[in-house]
Formats: structure tokens, sequence, C-alpha cells
């Protein structure tokens, strides 16, 4: 988007005072709320500095588990627990463990 000029690029900030539509074409960036010139854009309308542009959010902001990564932190619990689909000696290991904290009781 950038602040390329283009005919449907108009600022879309509505003047109540004038009755119309602000239609700046310099300078124009789209927003959540629409298209807006430098006049009109949400932190100028509060007052605020303009957020310089970077390189965006860094990979590891998303906190979202991959499914592997998520089957995985599954598959530990069950492995203690002895539920888990394994081989049979993991399988025998987390039966004892879960036996063993069972007896201690």
């Amino acid at each position: 988007m950038g602040t390329q000029h283009r005919p449907d690029a108009a600022c879309g900030h509505w003047v109540g005072t004038a009755g119309e539509f602000c239609a700046e074409a310099q300078g124009v960036r789209l927003y959540v709320i629409g298209r807006r010139c430098p006049l009109h854009t949400p932190a100028a309308l509060r007052g605020r500095p303009e957020v310089p542009a970077g390189p965006g959010w860094p990979a590891h902001a998303w906190a979202t588990p991959t499914p592997q990564a998520a089957s995985a932190l599954i598959d530990e619990r069950a492995v203690a627990s002895g539920k888990r689909r394994s081989t049979q000696e993991g399988y025998r290991a987390a039966q004892a463990a879960e036996a063993g904290r069972r007896a201690g009781r």
C-alpha cells in the first residue's frame, strides 16, 4: 500500500464541519479504519507523533503453538501417566513410575 498515489486512494476521513470527506490524495496510507492522509491518521487525530515504519513483528512474537509442539507437550504428560501409545519399554517404565507414585501415598 504505502504512500503511492492511486485514483481511489483518497483520504476517507469525514470532516463534519465541512460536511464532506477530506479527499486528500497525497501521502495517503491504509489503516484499519480506512485510507487516511497525514493530517487524519489515528495518531494525528490524537495529537501523537506517527510511529516510524519498522520491520514488523519479530518471528517469535507469535505465541500460538504449532500442532506438533502442542502434541509433544500432551505426549510428555501422557508418558508420565503411562497412558501414551508408545514403545513397550517406554510404556512399562511409565507404568512403573506411576505405580511407584501411587504406592507412596
